[in-house]
């Protein structure tokens, strides 16, 4: 072995012991007649140092990241460092062996580098040397310990599911892989085991999990990946409840053996229609306040156009801003009038400290007006009220958006404050007036309430609008890190099910035909749910991006800058796929 101990466990019980580290040079210190060494491996840093003459020599020809192999004596730090673990201690240095010399890095490997994001990713393995990503992955690899160990414990068993399936777009776009033996016809790789893993239910393995790897070819944000991890389970013989009380015992777990953090009450369950009426979105954050207040009947017919003619008028109220000046609400507009909130323009009403009521529409409406709205809205001295209108969901959503906007603003969103939530009921279709169809709101395997199995088979838009699913997410901090459902385990519901998502027998028989043969076979009543592992670990690290907690992770272009990929291939693999590029190829 190259090395007794590693840089990161040596303490002050180990001094006078001979031993042999092995890592990379942090830094090279001189002081007089005395070199010091910070040797680094992923477990730690131990100084060595030396006032020998030629060890001296050794140790000034050292760049920083050279490897090598130090051999000497512990013995006690004359001045300690109390912000390393080995701080109480130092290597005496008695053989110093290069192992492989480096050239000088592009940017410092220091927790706080001086390389841009795009340099540090070319350079990823230099950048996984740092100590924040060294810890993002060790909470990812204590995370993923925890939860097989949970899911052991309640008898769940892992299984590996393919790679290389069919193709069924419905929902974000497939990767698809060409086949070599199959000229003409494509493999796809799994957005989520979800056929795999009913399929496994029917096979009679009631509890299954996977810690998988899943591949969308969506655009990217901060939170997604063209390849990301999943935390994949389901069983049989359980209803709704039964998987949530499961999955909650998961996440207690793992925020008491992991952040130390107990959570002793039962999670808040929160229905769709609630999260969207008070937080306009189906992923609230309950951290803070600042809940959305509908205000549509109580400011009609004030011959206030705007309002009048909307079909909905709500508001949230900001605690303490009622001294924003005229230029802050003005860019507050514009905020809201960008194409990704829509909005046409932003009422406001100010609760001044001194009791008074002023508002952008005062010559509209009267003191005793503004007054009934401050209080429906709970305002007090120093709020100020933020009112948008238009249609319904548009307008919630908008309202939601500005809701942690401010609270982004205001310092409302301490990522180390947890607020964990299931949101239940959802509505089990979507209306798409672009295509005129219905689209599965989760996917086109999730069953209905049972109690609206009437509404289901109905031929009435109106009556399918109103069916919610047996569905059901988990929201962590303004997050959705997980979601789920009670499965269709009936063939002919499953096929009614194809019909209403406007599916030709036909089609629906190409596409989905074992799925549906399976279930003639004897399907248990199944449900599940699959966590986004690399979500889970962000929020659990304290952040909004994943990458960092990711080894090799994509930018936002989906590339991998460091492999440059993706890649052309040659000719000679072209025609051994019988593919054919109509991309120009480039000088």
């Amino acid at each position: 072995m190259y090395r007794t101990n590693t840089c990161g466990e040596l303490r002050l019980c180990d001094a006078g012991k001979q031993v042999t580290l092995a890592g990379w040079v942090q830094r090279v210190r001189k002081m007089g007649g005395m070199s010091f060494i910070d040797l680094r491996d992923r477990y730690g840093i131990t100084q060595i140092v030396t006032e020998n003459e030629d060890l001296n020599a050794q140790v000034s020809k050292l760049g920083r990241e050279f490897v090598i192999q130090a051999t000497g004596t512990v013995k006690e730090r004359q001045s300690k460092n109390a912000k390393i673990e080995t701080g109480e201690i130092e290597v005496e240095l008695q053989t110093l062996n290069v192992l492989n010399p480096a050239e000088v890095p592009p940017f410092t490997i220091e927790d706080v580098s001086d390389g841009g994001e795009e340099l540090r990713a070319k350079y990823r393995y230099l950048d996984l040397r740092r100590n924040p990503l060294k810890k993002a992955l060790q909470l990812r690899h204590r995370m993923a310990h925890e939860i097989r160990n949970y899911l052991d414990s309640q008898n769940f068993m892992e299984i590996e599911t393919p790679y290389l399936i069919k193709s069924t777009p419905e929902g974000a776009r497939d990767f698809v892989v060409p086949s070599r033996m199959n000229p003409g016809q494509f493999y796809a790789l799994p957005q989520s085991p979800q056929q795999q893993k009913q399929l496994l239910m029917v096979a009679g393995y009631d509890r299954y999990f996977q810690i998988v790897r899943c591949f969308r070819d969506e655009d990217l944000r901060a939170d997604r990946q063209p390849e990301f991890t999943q935390v994949d389970c389901e069983m049989s013989f359980v209803e709704r409840d039964d998987i949530l009380e499961t999955f909650e015992g998961l996440i207690k777990t793992l925020f008491r053996n992991v952040l130390g953090k107990e959570f002793n009450e039962p999670f808040l369950r929160m229905p769709y229609a609630e999260a969207m009426s008070k937080y306009g979105s189906d992923k609230p954050d309950i951290r803070f306040g600042m809940e959305i207040h509908e205000l549509t009947p109580m400011v009609k017919g004030h011959d206030f156009s705007v309002f009048d003619s909307a079909e909905y008028v709500g508001a949230i109220c900001v605690p303490g801003i009622a001294g924003y000046t005229r230029k802050q609400v003005d860019e507050l507009t514009e905020w809201v009038k960008r194409p990704q909130i829509g909005m046409k323009g932003l009422v406001y009403i100010r609760v001044n400290a001194d009791g008074t009521i002023k508002s952008s529409v005062d010559k509209f409406y009267s003191p005793e007006d503004l007054k009934a709205i401050a209080d429906t809205c709970g305002a007090r001295e120093g709020d100020m009220i933020l009112i948008l209108a238009a249609g319904k969901k548009k307008t919630q959503v908008a309202l939601g958006s500005l809701r942690i906007e401010m609270g982004n603003r205001l310092g409302l969103r301490d990522p180390k404050v947890y607020a964990p939530l299931w949101v239940v009921d959802f509505p089990l279709l979507e209306w798409d007036d672009e295509t005129s169809r219905f689209y599965a709101m989760h996917h086109p395997f999730t069953a209905p309430k049972p109690e609206q199995l009437k509404e289901f088979y109905s031929d009435r838009k109106e009556d399918l609008e109103q069916v919610n699913a047996n569905a059901y997410d988990f929201v962590l901090n303004g997050t959705e890190v997980g979601g789920g459902s009670i499965r269709i385990h009936d063939a002919e519901i499953q096929k009614r099910m194809f019909e209403v998502l406007g599916f030709t027998p036909e089609d629906a028989d190409y596409r989905f035909g074992f799925m549906i043969n399976a279930f003639k076979y004897g399907a248990p009543p199944h449900g599940g749910i699959a966590f986004g592992f690399d979500r889970f670990c962000a929020l659990f690290g304290g952040q909004e991006t994943i990458r960092d907690y990711i080894a090799f992770p994509k930018n936002n272009q989906g590339r991998d800058v460091m492999l440059d990929a993706p890649s052309r291939i040659d000719q000679i693999q072209m025609d051994e796929l019988c593919l054919a590029s109509t991309v120009k190829k480039e000088e």
